[in-house]
């Protein structure tokens, strides 16, 4: 077996503020007077992951506190052996809590620059918008993606439950302007979320997508429009969406013929990251190398990269699937 830290990766389905490093938030924390605990609670429901993430906001005040997080997220993925990464980021969110729309996003760019110049990652954005959110936070998600070529995309996250109809305007202009989308569905709620996704919510890749196996018909269309699911095991055992990684439907999900890629979606929360993914697909699954090179290089197709970082990768992976461990 070869070593997975060395395997080339892409991530695709990362939130900015769930990779904040502890000793971090603490810090920042301290600094802004807003008291953090010593470790994470445990999370088990969308309401203690809830909670995590309000804490993590508060702690989020000045340009420097985004800066560093998005400075350290770059040396935490290289460390994983990450050599791109497309990281979600609730820019509006920020903005409107902060009194200043634009400084959030620009100080997370700053941060990233800084980060790819220092460990040699390439990272691009994706803005999320919760579906809890108005319609109005939307558009203006739409516009500050618009004044940045490093955001490559836009989409919906959040809780499933609510609808993704009232968006349709503002996904339809996103993708007349050029940018992507990607959306939350099939985590919390079934095929019917998929369904709005891909259709009015204009989706190219889903994030999650697991519960796509409900419905026969709709599996046979996502593979024939080969549009990728950006699975993330950990997280979905840990949110309760998966019983265990044992009984995860990820290799169904494979057989079924459907593009399939890992990813880690809230690491810090818990405990994973995009190596520790792998191996627990590699144990779990008894996947062998030329199945976990295969699971990377897919991310690799499914990213919104340049042609060239895409071939560069894929010649990566290669050699470390023929180098001899």
């Amino acid at each position: 077996m070869r070593d997975l830290l060395s395997l080339p990766k892409a991530h695709l389905h990362v939130h900015l503020e769930s990779t904040v490093r502890w000793g971090t938030l603490r810090e920042i924390g301290a600094a802004n007077g807003v008291d953090v605990p010593d470790q994470t609670a445990t999370l088990g429901d969308f309401t203690s992951f809830f909670a995590q993430n309000d804490l993590v906001r508060a702690c989020l005040r000045r340009p420097a506190d985004f800066r560093r997080i998005a400075y350290e997220f770059c040396a935490d993925e290289s460390a994983q052996g990450v050599r791109y990464a497309e990281v979600s980021f609730t820019a509006a969110g920020h903005g409107e809590r902060l009194g200043d729309l634009a400084m959030p996003l620009q100080a997370v760019l700053e941060g990233l620059e800084a980060g790819e110049d220092a460990f040699g990652i390439e990272c691009r954005l994706i803005l999320d918008h919760s579906r809890r959110r108005s319609v109005e936070r939307a558009w203006r998600t739409l516009d500050l993606a618009r004044r940045h070529d490093r955001v490559v995309a836009i989409g919906l996250a959040g809780d499933e439950a609510h609808p993704g109809d009232p968006f349709t305007e503002v996904f339809a202009a996103a993708r007349d302007t050029g940018l992507h989308v990607v959306h939350h569905a099939g985590e919390g709620e079934g095929p019917a979320s998929i369904r709005q996704a891909l259709g009015p919510g204009r989706a190219e890749r889903l994030g999650h997508g697991i519960r796509i196996l409900d419905d026969p018909d709709l599996v046979a269309e996502v593979r024939e429009r080969g549009i990728p699911l950006e699975v993330c095991p950990t997280s979905n055992v840990a949110l309760g969406f998966a019983s265990s990684l044992e009984e995860h439907p990820l290799p169904r999900l494979r057989d079924a013929g459907l593009i399939v890629t890992l990813n880690t979606d809230v690491p810090a929360l818990i405990d994973t990251s995009l190596t520790t993914e792998y191996t627990h697909v590699r144990d779990t699954f008894a996947y062998n190398d030329h199945a976990l090179a295969d699971l990377a290089k897919a991310a690799v197709d499914a990213s919104f990269a340049p042609p060239t970082t895409k071939t560069d990768l894929h010649q990566a992976i290669t050699t470390w699937l023929t180098t001899t461990p």
